[in-house]
Parts: structure tokens; sequence; C-alpha cells
């Protein structure tokens, strides 16, 4: 719980009635390697704080996995579409490492920015960054060559390229792994 009250409070200063209010609604899980945290089908009903390990955002088309995003340690996760619209997901959330989690009650959530407009806050500031990281990853995608993104992602986020199987690194890059292996050996 420490790990998370410390993220949100480097985010915005919590009080420390704001901070046990919050604490009363999460939970602490793991996730082990491989297991869907959020299956797709299913409507998000929590948001996830990663203490430890990485997850990665997936769905389907044409019967092909496709990474849409890849979450480390100190960071949120959420199907925001389900989560706000409280309707299925067209996509999932799982864990590529073993990982711990702790799990933040929606709907308690939700009744708490009445009570705490300092939550409220909090939280609003953490879906505009979500939004603008959306936004980054739709214009990479629109005006980035593979190789560019690759060089991006290299260049933004070692831990990806360390931690992340070749295989689910090409699935986010939008190409084939031998497309991938192509690129990696121009160096």
């Amino acid at each position: 719980m420490k790990e998370l009250l410390e993220y949100l409070n480097s985010i915005q200063q919590l009080t420390d009635k704001s901070q046990k209010a919050l604490s009363l609604i999460c939970t602490e899980l793991t996730v082990k390697k491989n297991s869907d945290l959020h299956p797709i089908g299913h409507t998000c009903r929590n948001i996830y704080f990663i203490k430890k390990g990485l997850l990665c955002i997936y769905y389907f088309k044409e019967d092909i996995e496709i990474i849409e995003s890849f979450e480390f340690e100190n960071s949120i996760v959420a199907r925001a579409d389900s989560l706000f619209k409280t309707k299925p997901s067209r996509k999932g959330i799982k864990a590529i490492e073993n990982s711990e989690l702790i799990a933040i009650n929606s709907s308690k959530l939700f009744e708490l920015y009445d009570r705490y407009p300092e939550i409220d806050r909090l939280f609003r500031k953490i879906y505009e960054n979500a939004y603008v990281e959306l936004v980054n990853r739709v214009e990479s995608i629109q005006f980035h060559s593979a190789e560019e993104r690759y060089h991006n992602l290299l260049n933004q986020s070692k831990q990806t390229i360390q931690r992340v199987p070749l295989k689910l690194i090409a699935s986010y890059l939008g190409i084939t792994q031998v497309s991938l292996s192509r690129i990696r050996a121009k160096k």
C-alpha cells in the first residue's frame, strides 16, 4: 500500500484522511506470468497499481494477438472504456511477468470523488496523463515508420527491450518478428 500512496502523492499531495479512505478500498493481489488479470469480454471493475512486475494490454485481430501497451512498476492500468461505460471490454490485461498489484475498487473510488475533491482531482490528472499517452501512441503509429518506432522505444524505455519478449515487442510495433530482427540487425 505504501508504494501506491507514494505514487499518488507524487502526482498530487493527499491528506491523511484521503489516504486512509483510499487504503480502505484497495486489495493486494498477485498475478502469475501469462495469466489474465482482466480477460477479454469482462467488465473492468478495478483500477490496478503495479507494485512489481509487468503487464500488457492486448486484443486479437483476425486471430493474431496485438499488444497495445506495456505497463511497468509504479504505473496504473485499467480498461478505461469498460470501466467508465460498465460494458465488456474488447481488450484484456495479462501478466508478462509474475506481478504484484493493488486493486482499487472503481465504484467505491467514484463514491470517494464526491467526499474528497482532492481524490477526484488526482485521478483526473491520472486519466489526463493516460489520454496523452494514448494520443502519443496513435500519432506514433500514424507518423513514424516501424524502424522509427523501434528506435523511439529503445530510447524511451530500455526496460521494454530488456524485459519484454521480442514477439510481443514486434506485435506492439505492428510488425512481424522477422521484420523486427532485420531492424535490430541494422545497428
